[in-house]
């Protein structure tokens, strides 16, 4: 079994994502948070041990030279661990689960240059910081108490999860060391911008439930797909660039968008084909469908529906009808301006 293939197993699958995103309460992770604070106890010092080792390694695969067997995969979770330092001499690993333990430091992973795959959720950790790891291609550190972004700049990184911390403003992302990442997760955090997300290899970000009021600084996202903005504090949609591309997928549930005039910024977002607005006061006009689809003709679908040909039919209509008052209004300023003419 190759590293790519067996590697495969481990990515989270992007139907799940975007699940979880839509689905109401399916996580209460403002609890989580608040008991996560509310842990004032010292945890009793528990080191990683060999015999901890021998029960967690697995997957036989050969080292570098090829003549030599190491096991690549550990998975030490749940163990209340708070030291793993003993993971400096096991340089083979590969996939390593240290999630849902008590740990502040996970430093020893620096010595741990073949490291494709890290999970670290659940720890007590304030930064995602690490050496230059060359081969990493996901992490994920949910859960912890981490407070920046600073120190990420793994080559090969191409997913990166740092849902449900303390993040206010993301800083140090360098788009010319971050050069893989395609995928960025940040859900649940304490966000107030989102200037700093210039990663223009970004394909999905993830940036609901944060505290957000709009959108800025995004317009160097060329390849961006998928956008979920759920549950934040946005009222005007200023921000979408024409430089969004290639974005298709837009969830802005939960904000505060009131006018519809807003949905006329969305025009220059050439492939958007689903659009998610439920739970805004704009949803609570009558016209409501319609005015979207008069003002973004490339939708496919609002709030999970699709359009009927109908509909389309009928704001082809209304945005033909626009047109010529707008150029009514226009003839008869240019009259004006002219003035009578002169005998």
């Amino acid at each position: 079994m190759s590293d790519e293939d067996d590697l495969e197993d481990f990515e989270p699958d992007q139907d799940d994502l975007e699940r979880e995103d839509d689905e109401k309460d399916t996580e209460d992770w403002e609890d989580d948070r608040k008991e996560e604070e509310d842990l004032s106890e010292e945890w009793m010092p528990t080191p990683l041990t060999e015999d901890m080792m021998k029960e967690g390694l697995s997957l036989l695969c050969k080292t570098g030279n090829g003549l030599a067997h190491a096991y690549v995969k550990l998975e030490v979770k749940e163990r209340e661990l708070t030291d793993i330092q003993l993971l400096r001499s096991y340089i083979h690993l590969r996939y390593v689960d240290i999630s849902e333990n008590h740990l502040t430091d996970v430093s020893a992973l620096n010595h741990l240059t073949h490291l494709l795959w890290l999970k670290a959720d659940g720890n007590r950790l304030r930064s995602a910081q690490l050496n230059e790891l060359p081969y990493l291609q996901i992490a994920s550190f949910a859960y912890n108490q981490i407070t920046d972004t600073e120190g990420i700049s793994h080559p090969r990184l191409g997913i990166l999860n740092l849902k449900g911390n303390h993040i206010r403003l993301v800083t140090g992302m360098d788009p010319e060391r971050l050069i893989s990442l395609h995928t960025l997760e940040l859900r649940g955090n304490q966000l107030e911008s989102t200037v700093g997300i210039n990663l223009p290899t970004l394909k999905n970000l993830f940036l609901a439930q944060n505290m957000l009021k709009k959108v800025e600084g995004l317009e160097h996202l060329k390849n961006l797909t998928t956008l979920h903005l759920r549950d934040n504090q946005i009222d005007t949609l200023s921000g979408f660039s024409e430089g969004m591309k290639s974005l298709q997928y837009l969830n802005l549930r939960g904000n505060m968008v009131s006018n519809l005039q807003e949905l006329a910024k969305l025009q220059n977002l050439p492939k958007l084909r689903a659009l998610v607005l439920l739970d805004n006061p704009c949803t609570d006009e009558s016209d409501y469908r319609q005015e979207a689809l008069v003002h973004i003709p490339q939708l496919e679908r609002l709030d999970k529906e699709f359009f009927e040909e109908e509909d389309r039919a009928e704001a082809n209509e209304i945005r033909q009808r626009m047109k010529e008052e707008q150029e009514q209004e226009q003839d008869a300023e240019t009259e004006q301006d002219i003035g009578p003419d002169q005998p």
